[in-house]
C-alpha cells in the first residue's frame, strides 16, 4: 500500500486519472502505481517491463521502476508499504 507521496501530480494521477505528467506516460505510470498499491513484499514489483531495481547510495534504501526514457518512479518500501513515491528523471 502507498502510504506517502513526494510528487503531488503523481498522487493526483493515481487518485483522479488526471495530471500534468506527460500524457504518454499515464498508462504505464498507472499500471506501476496499481501494482505498487497491491505490493506486500518489494519483490512483487519485479515484473517484466518495469526494470525494477534498488538504487545505490540511499538510506533508507530506495527502489526504482522504469516508466519511459529517463523517467522512473522511485520509492522506499518497509513493512508492506511504499513511502516517498516520486516520479523523476534521476539520470
Amino acid at each position: 500500500m502507498i502510504k506517502s507521496w513526494k510528487h503531488k501530480e503523481l498522487k493526483r494521477l493515481f487518485d483522479t486519472g488526471r495530471s500534468k505528467i506527460n500524457k504518454v506516460h499515464h498508462s504505464k505510470t498507472l499500471r506501476i502505481l496499481d501494482v505498487l498499491e497491491a505490493t506486500v513484499v518489494v519483490e512483487d514489483m519485479n515484473i517484466p517491463g518495469f526494470d525494477f531495481h534498488p538504487l545505490r547510495g540511499f538510506k533508507p534504501k530506495r527502489y526504482s521502476t522504469h516508466v519511459n526514457g529517463n523517467y522512473c518512479i522511485t520509492f522506499e518500501f518497509d513493512s508492506g508499504h511504499a513511502f516517498g513515491v516520486l516520479y523523476e528523471d534521476y539520470h
